[in-house]
């Protein structure tokens, strides 16, 4: 199954495109967002939590943007290549058609000392018209490019970072300036042409000839094929799941193992609000969840590097777990807003995340059922991270009682209902590893008896007799769609009980196949992608496969608008995609759900 997305005459409003129509490239370390009208208009260059070469998906008015569209009224095709993120886009206009294939280029040994962006056109028929436009950002008026003259071409300079337009002779350069380079070209029928943005940062720039850039499309793209074909998932839903795991992959930070939780910064979760979150940082919780995706997908390469950064990084900043870390394993910066009008007037813009400081005691429950989960994958733990796992489950005995921000990292703490059954899946998965010798059975005991109080409580205060169902947190009557996740953890809670829950989240926060996080969020922003996933996964594991079956399908169609890539979340009412993106929770929570439905076993503790 290969996913063709079409539009005709893409179109703009107050210069902002539908999120819907960007699809991603990259190489394992930055990750740019192709328009359907041809224009890139995010690129963090070199890696993707640095400042953006272009921004204009942030400020139309005032951004970098990169683009290569076709002259009048066209059609445009597109899809990813087989197994491929290597993407084609089939302009047709009256007077003929071509065919733009783009890639952030790596070679045969992985990825490149410079970044690559190459955009190749195939004449098919007749003649096409290109405009092409390069405008580098300026950091919100930070830096101020300027062109240098070197023996090899021209070199923009925007504050340490150096790119160069390469083309082939038949682009014809109107005017190169500080500010711009603005080109033209015309595809025929059978003839090749080639655009290509070579950038390094603080260091030396390469220049190969635009002959290997054009070949390094094709190198990368039996790259990505070769990696997503030796992948040994063969359940339901396979090209879903590959998809899937090619999307993570972007995320994927190849110098360290980091995982990001999404390749943007700002983008809105309700157009024209004000949570509008930076994502380019690894989430303790989200890092654990894809590295669970990937043992299901089969990639064990990437779960050893993945889970290797992970207890590495907690512990170097430790004894205490942080929410999230920068991808080269740093403390993630407080937020700053940079003046910028933001996508489609949703402000602040912003960079670096307040969320890095939360006490998220979930995370104690990700990391434990993580480490036996690469376990069973194959993996044999050192003891260093014997150790940290053992000093977690003792923090986690300690702080199970503290009122805590929660999954979705909220600014009120409260005694939140997941939370403390994440802990009891903690502790039970402490035991469990100390049964099997994996780690130091001194305070097995201990960690027995705070498992078996935490059930407890929970029986106590999180169950609501009126609403039928645990619901947020003791003394509300709200929801939480995180409790879909709660089937993972056995005998930690009651399964009658939490059969009604998932019907009464289902009645108060679905729309459609479609889910909200909890109670009231339906107001402020979009329905969550990873809920309904998460939602799925629920009710295969827990017996009702049919209904599963049948709510996959539903999300699955709302989720393939575009060639199987997610945003964090979708409008019910209008279909159009919000947030971040590409979206890590997403994917991995297809994943996820794919497994279940295919007889694969979820890391429930019954």
């Amino acid at each position: 199954m290969t996913l063709t997305r079409t539009v005709t005459n893409p179109e703009r409003e107050r210069g902002y495109s539908p999120l819907e129509n960007y699809a991603a490239i990259g190489e394992g370390r930055s990750v740019a967002l192709v328009n359907m009208d041809g224009a890139i208009d995010w690129w963090c260059a070199p890696t993707m939590d640095r400042s953006p070469l272009f921004d204009r998906l942030l400020d139309a008015e005032h951004g970098g943007h990169f683009v290569l569209t076709p002259r009048g009224p066209y059609r445009a095709e597109r899809r990813y290549r087989h197994n491929s993120n290597v993407l084609e886009t089939t302009f047709i206009t009256e007077n003929g058609s071509a065919r733009v294939t783009e890639s952030i280029n790596s070679n045969t040994a992985g990825r490149l000392p410079w970044c690559e962006l190459a955009r190749r056109v195939d004449g098919v028929e007749g003649e096409v018209e290109f405009d092409i436009q390069f405008v580098p950002g300026t950091q919100v008026q930070t830096v101020s490019p300027w062109l240098q003259t070197t023996t090899l071409g021209e070199v923009y300079n925007i504050g340490p970072l150096m790119v160069m337009v390469r083309h082939s002779d038949d682009v014809h350069v109107t005017e190169a300036s500080d500010r711009a380079l603005t080109a033209c070209l015309t595809a025929r029928e059978g003839v090749r042409s080639m655009v290509a943005l070579l950038a390094a940062e603080g260091e030396p720039l390469a220049v190969p000839s635009i002959d290997k850039i054009d070949e390094r499309i094709d190198v990368s793209d039996f790259a990505w094929r070769d990696w997503a074909e030796k992948l040994d998932y063969d359940g339901d839903y396979k090209q879903c799941v590959l998809r899937s795991a090619l999307a993570l992959k972007f995320l994927l930070y190849s110098p360290s193992g980091a995982i990001a939780a999404a390749a943007t910064t700002s983008l809105p979760e309700g157009i024209g609000g004000e949570k509008n979150y930076d994502y380019r940082y690894a989430w303790v919780r989200d890092a654990c969840l894809v590295i669970k995706a990937f043992v299901h997908a089969g990639a064990l390469e990437e779960c050893k590097a993945a889970f290797s950064w992970l207890t590495a990084t907690i512990h170097r900043h430790g004894p205490n777990m942080r929410a999230c870390y920068t991808l080269e394993g740093g403390l993630v910066p407080a937020e700053r807003y940079p003046e910028l009008e933001g996508y489609m007037g949703s402000r602040p813009v912003r960079v670096g995340n307040n969320a890095k400081d939360q006490l998220q005691t979930s995370m104690y429950g990700d990391m434990l059922a993580t480490a036996s989960l690469f376990i069973e994958a194959g993996h044999v733990i050192d003891i260093a991270t014997a150790r940290l796992l053992g000093d977690l489950a003792n923090q986690c005995a300690d702080r199970w009682q503290q009122k805590d921000c929660g999954i979705w990292e909220l600014p009120e703490t409260h005694h939140y209902t997941h939370s403390k059954m994440a802990c009891w899946l903690a502790l039970d998965h402490a035991v469990r590893l100390a049964d099997d010798g994996h780690i130091e059975p001194t305070w097995k005991a201990r960690w027995q008896r705070e498992r078996d109080r935490i059930a407890e409580w929970v029986e106590a205060n999180c169950w609501s007799p009126a609403r039928q169902a645990y619901v947020f947190y003791p003394g509300t009557e709200k929801l939480d769609a995180a409790m879909c996740l709660t089937h993972r953890f056995g005998t930690g809670v009651n399964p009658e009980r939490m059969a009604l829950t998932y019907r009464a989240i289902r009645e108060e926060l679905g729309s459609g196949a479609l889910l909200h996080r909890y109670s009231g969020a339906a107001q402020e922003e979009g329905a969550f992608l990873a809920c309904s996933f998460w939602m799925v996964e629920a009710l295969g594991a827990t017996g009702d496969c049919e209904e599963a079956h049948k709510l996959m399908q539903g999300v699955t169609e709302l989720s393939n608008n575009n060639l199987g890539l997610m945003h964090e979340m979708i409008d019910p009412d209008s279909g159009r995609a919000l947030g971040n993106f590409p979206q890590g929770l997403s994917h991995l929570a297809l994943i996820c759900a794919a497994n279940v439905l295919s007889g694969g076993k979820s890391e429930s503790t019954d």
